[in-house]
């Protein structure tokens, strides 16, 4: 699963791979608009920064609720069971096959997060890439028009998830599908003859792509959104079984 994740490199920076027709100005302007700052532990029911094909050829810059709540319900609870989708049947499940097909996005984050069991707790472990950058997780929105009534519709995200690659295996077995520069270009593309051309892309990562290492418990607590949580630490034992986050 990926239940937490951090984004830190600054807006300037990150977007010149994910905005790539923006110009600096207009990039400052919206991240003076979304107040942003650096994030070291974003969790579920947060607003997150997305990225999403627009109307035109330029990609969209959105700030979007984790969790998604699908067009047909009318209770938010819904999305804190919707933080994840399964890459290998997002594109069958009720409430995930319309945004598969037609709305489809881009978290970025420098990393995620993933809790392994030991005798002393679960363990949380930041994953990131191993020559640092910005990781583009896949990812599906939705628009829902009940739950606010006369006000703005209510817009939400999903990651997608694939199975672990062999740097992450022992810590979880499952992983968020992150894309390269030509997956994210397919994976944003709106003139798709067959959706379901895209689960090509929904694969494991490179194992020379990530770096893992163990983290401050700090990170367990989402009100904890400081520098330290993404501090290596040193274990006094070595890595034991498997676990998750909840």
């Amino acid at each position: 699963m990926c239940g937490r994740i951090n984004l830190r490199t600054p807006a300037a920076a990150w977007t010149q791979d994910f905005l790539p027709l923006w110009s600096e100005d207009e990039v400052a302007a919206k991240a003076a608009e979304y107040e942003t700052a650096p994030r070291y532990n974003i969790a579920p029911t947060q607003t997150v920064s997305c990225i999403r094909a627009g109307e035109t050829s330029r990609r969209e810059w959105v700030m979007l609720r984790w969790g998604l709540v699908p067009p047909w319900a009318d209770d938010l609870a819904i999305g804190n069971r919707m933080i994840n989708a399964r890459s290998e049947t997002a594109d069958e499940k009720p409430s995930f096959k319309k945004s598969f097909a037609h709305r489809r996005c881009l978290i970025p984050a420098d990393g995620y997060y993933e809790w392994m069991k030991t005798p002393d707790g679960k363990q949380p472990y930041l994953i990131e890439r191993s020559e640092g950058g910005v990781l583009a997780l896949a990812g599906l929105w939705e628009r829902n028009r009940k739950i606010n009534g006369d006000g703005p519709a209510l817009e939400t995200f999903t990651i997608l998830t694939t199975s672990a690659n062999d740097t992450t295996r022992s810590i979880h077995d499952r992983m968020p599908v992150i894309l390269d520069t030509e997956g994210q270009a397919a994976w944003l593309g709106t003139d798709l003859a067959d959706p379901n051309s895209l689960k090509d892309l929904m694969r494991p990562a490179p194992n020379d792509l990530l770096t893992a290492f163990p983290v401050s418990k700090i990170v367990n607590s989402p009100r904890n959104d400081v520098p330290e949580c993404i501090e290596r630490i040193e274990l006094a034992e070595d890595p034991p079984q498997q676990g998750d986050l909840f």
